[in-house]
């Protein structure tokens, strides 16, 4: 019985039905145990990049591991809760 390969984010992936080739940017993982994977190719050659396609991760093909690693942002989160005044008395 073969093993199954995981597609990681960053790792460069392609389906050997259609050759389209790319980098993992997302992974969904659906309450039926289906997982898809988004891959985004490289900008063509008139410079325009190309749509994510999303493909069942059974059907790609492992190219390269960690080709694109992604750098840890701050994105501000999280934040203090908002103050609320209290409520007037009557």
């Amino acid at each position: 019985m073969a093993t199954k390969t995981i597609i990681n984010l960053g790792d460069e992936a392609q389906d050997p039905i259609t050759g389209y080739k790319g980098i993992c940017i997302c992974r969904v993982e659906w309450i039926s145990g289906c997982t898809r994977i988004g891959l985004q190719a490289q900008m063509g050659k008139d410079g325009k990049v190309p749509e994510t396609q999303h493909f069942d991760e059974p059907m790609l093909n492992l190219v390269k591991a960690g080709k694109f690693a992604a750098t840890a942002k701050d994105t501000g989160g999280p934040r203090p809760a908002p103050f609320l005044s209290p409520a007037p008395k009557r």
